[in-house]
């Protein structure tokens, strides 16, 4: 970077004033809380991040140093909340991600259903996977399906779920020509999400607990055999000088 465009001392020292202003404002939204799920925490939290990461880079553009603590962002996908403090309404967006591990059991299960329909002789749509998967869909709820999906032939895969804050609510029918186009990332409350990425990241964490157990163990039982041996040589005679005291008579 050159010299022109390097911050100031004073654009340092402001940066490092707004962090010292962000941490008394989480704080203070904090010590406030209304539950765990604050709208007013939430955004003093994402107000610290961004002051902390402002200050780092001024810091390092500057002095060529880095600040010795890092404030994750709630979620680097979303920006900050700029939703309503009291929404009155809200909208749930969820994505569950499937595979078709067994076709087979999948189209039988959708047999079951046609068979259990009266209405749906003669309609043969468990034939097919897609097919088969709108009938189930259709019989079952999301979350049954979630719940049993094994039983249906299918594998989970990534799933997420949004809920997003709305100042009221949508009038009936208004989205669903585009249920998802409109969903605005600043009005996202919050938002859970399970993939086997996290799995994998805390198996890996396991793996390095249990290698350092391991190298412990094998440490203490090292010492452990040295002192032995230490022990057993002591007089030259092999024999533990505890053992000697042991054997002597009154």
């Amino acid at each position: 970077m050159s010299d022109a465009a390097q911050p100031t001392a004073a654009e340092v020292r402001a940066a490092a004033e707004a962090v010292k202003t962000a941490l008394d404002r989480h704080l203070a939204a904090v010590e406030r809380r209304s539950g765990e799920d604050d709208p007013a925490v939430y955004d003093a939290f994402n107000q610290l991040a961004a002051a902390a990461e402002a200050y780092d880079e001024l810091l390092y553009d500057r002095y060529d140093e880095v600040t010795p603590f890092e404030i994750p962002g709630a979620d680097d996908s979303l920006p900050p909340y700029t939703g309503p403090e009291e929404p009155s309404a809200l909208s749930v967006l969820i994505r569950r991600d499937y595979a078709v591990a067994e076709p087979q059991r999948l189209m039988a299960q959708a047999r079951r259903v046609e068979a259990a329909d009266e209405e749906g002789e003669g309609v043969a749509s468990s034939g097919t996977v897609h097919g088969a998967l709108g009938l189930l869909f259709g019989e079952f709820e999301p979350d049954e399906i979630a719940s049993r999906h094994k039983e249906f032939g299918l594998e989970e895969g990534d799933s997420t779920l949004w809920v997003t804050a709305a100042d009221e609510a949508a009038e009936p029918g208004e989205w669903l020509e585009a249920p998802f186009e409109q969903v605005e990332p600043q009005r996202v409350v919050c938002r859970f999400d399970v993939s086997a990425v996290f799995d994998d990241e805390f198996d890996d964490d396991l793996e390095d607990a249990d290698l350092e157990e391991e190298e412990l163990v094998e440490d203490v039982e090292e010492d452990l055999e040295e002192d032995l041996e230490e022990e057993l040589d002591a007089d030259g005679d092999g024999v533990p000088e505890r053992l000697e005291v042991d054997r002597r008579g009154p």
